[in-house]
């Protein structure tokens, strides 16, 4: 059996990492030393949703640990099959504000190009869990589309990379479509919302860097990162090389019950990713996705955390506690 310490190794390329995620509930329990009592619901719950996680990621996770708060990002669960009304398959209405295959234009000046439908991790509360990616896989007639869409909107200033998570993608694919996106004379920024630094650190190779940072688009890349323990001296490195070559670090997490919701956890988070030149911007409130209502945290409590965190940060270093409602013009401010 694989063990921890050998998991922890990062002689691989990024390449290999992700092709060596781990899928098989059972395998990642023994690697944790769990009960297997939690084995049934996870079998039945990877039905719904395939567990998916790179074994540099679960090397982070404490053995014996049911509660572990990477564990429970990746875990599938029996609370999986609750039903709530207020939870549903697109809680963003994404699928209504889809001008071309791949192309999601919610907000005034900047759009998303989902570029992969793939992720190096599966998370459990993802809000694009039942996104339909088979139905935007573009070919090279719809990548025209989507670009000749952008370049017809002189709106549009920020092309926001999404998912899946777009570093899954090689970078000649990537190089190509930002040197077009180049070519759109409006558009000044090019922004990438992405977990592989935290999860495949080996992914921020100085060819990545050359077709990220040496553009005339300025850079901008949005980690998701929820809890501190998911940073370590690789990630940290991983960070501080795109800082060094330009890079915009920001970081987005979502408030998560038994993950992350203590202030002690969220400014930790923040001191912690400050370190690597990551500053905090969106901590997002749960979007209600069916299958994960066990992650819910009330809003009274949510503001209570952000209140908490002000008294021990400084401003800069406490996220804008925000909610998503779909058809609304902008994120919405969850007040103090």
């Amino acid at each position: 059996m694989i063990t921890l310490s050998e998991l922890s190794v990062h002689t691989y390329n990024w390449q290999e990492a992700l092709s060596n995620t781990i899928s098989n509930p059972a395998e990642l329990l023994d690697l944790l030393q769990l009960e297997h009592s939690l084995l049934p619901d996870a079998i039945k719950a990877n039905e719904l949703f395939t567990l998916r996680v790179p074994r540099d990621f679960v090397a982070k996770m404490e053995k014996g640990n049911p509660k572990d708060p990477l564990l429970l990002q990746v875990l599938p669960l029996g609370k999986e099959f609750i039903e709530s009304p207020a939870y549903s398959l697109d809680p963003l209405n994404e699928s209504n504000q889809t001008p071309y295959k791949g192309v999601i234009h919610k907000y005034y000046g900047r759009l998303l190009l989902i570029t992969t439908g793939a992720c190096a991790i599966n998370c459990r509360f993802c809000f694009r869990r039942h996104f339909p990616y088979q139905d935007n896989q573009l070919n090279t007639k719809q990548w025209d589309n989507a670009l000749s869409y952008i370049a017809s909107n002189n709106t549009i200033k920020e092309v926001i990379l999404s998912g899946g998570d777009p570093l899954v993608s090689n970078d000649k694919r990537l190089a190509r479509l930002v040197e077009a996106l180049e070519h759109i004379p409006h558009v000044d920024t090019l922004r990438i919302h992405t977990r592989l630094p935290l999860m495949i650190p080996q992914r921020i190779t100085e060819t990545m860097l050359q077709w990220f940072t040496n553009s005339r688009l300025k850079p901008v890349m949005v980690i998701h990162c929820n809890h501190p323990n998911e940073v370590d001296l690789a990630v940290e490195k991983a960070l501080l090389k795109l800082h060094k070559a330009g890079a915009v670090l920001l970081n987005q997490a979502v408030l998560l019950k038994g993950v992350n919701d203590s202030a002690k956890t969220l400014t930790e988070l923040s001191q912690k990713l400050f370190q690597s030149s990551v500053m905090p911007y969106y901590l997002h409130t749960l979007d209600r996705v069916k299958g994960a209502a066990h992650f819910a945290v009330e809003d009274n409590t949510a503001a209570q955390l952000i209140r908490e965190m002000m008294k021990i940060n400084p401003g800069y270093l406490v996220p804008k506690l925000v909610r998503e409602v779909a058809g609304t013009e902008n994120k919405q401010l969850i007040p103090l």
